[in-house]
């Protein structure tokens, strides 16, 4: 698939996105027993944050693997690292246990819904509504410059908004300016990786741009 008039690109990421990958995981904590992933419901992961990140993204909540090991994105199948490695956040692909040094970059981690679900659909209209107003507190403590929501329909559902598109947003959340992402979860399947690499570093190059005194992107 070309992206951006460079076809060869998403297939050379892709190829060596997942050898790393394989690399990266071996690093990870042993895979959670059925007994460990059943009591893991409910459960949060401590953030990865700090005061004036460059940029923070929101996931909906923690899946059960993630809670039971104790990282975000812990999931095998779940494409947050390798995308992060991909579209230059990180020099290397990170593994999950290895979190805490997007902090030394200026990015962190945080979810709107704390506890862990097996699913995201299993989240309420008060889930979602009390932990946006959670996550608001948050980031007016922290004043990340951007936050980066990950997932369109939980966006739309915490944000009372009938569509939105992927990007960056006019509205800002706490303070800080606001992009819109897929969730990089391997269930989505509307969004490849390749796909993912692409709009995920639209991010990074914004993020990385001083702001404009008047506000704008």
């Amino acid at each position: 698939m070309s992206i951006g008039g460079r076809p060869a690109r998403g297939r050379a990421e892709t190829n060596v996105t997942k050898g790393k990958n394989a690399e990266a995981t071996r690093q990870t904590k042993r895979n959670p027993t059925a007994e460990q992933l059943r009591v893991a419901y409910g459960k949060s992961i401590p953030d990865i944050i700090a005061p004036g990140l460059r940029l923070l993204f929101v996931g909906i909540n923690p899946s059960l693997y993630s809670a039971a090991v104790g990282h975000h994105f812990a999931r095998p199948g779940n494409r947050f690292w390798p995308t992060l490695h991909g579209a230059g956040f990180t020099d290397r692909l990170l593994a999950p246990a290895e979190q805490r040094v997007l902090l030394e970059r200026g990015y962190g981690i945080t979810n709107v819904v704390d506890g862990a679900t097996a699913r995201a659909d299993e989240l309420t209209s008060e889930d979602l509504s009390s932990g946006i107003k959670r996550l608001e507190r948050r980031v007016r403590r922290y004043r990340p410059a951007w936050v980066a929501f990950l997932g369109i329909s939980t966006y739309q559902a915490a944000f009372n908004q009938k569509s939105a598109a992927i990007g960056p947003q006019q509205a800002r959340f706490g303070g800080a300016r606001v992009w819109l992402l897929p969730n990089p979860s391997g269930l989505n399947a509307h969004y490849q990786l390749a796909s993912l690499i692409q709009l995920f570093g639209e991010l990074r190059s914004a993020a990385s741009r001083p702001p404009r005194r008047n506000g704008g992107l």
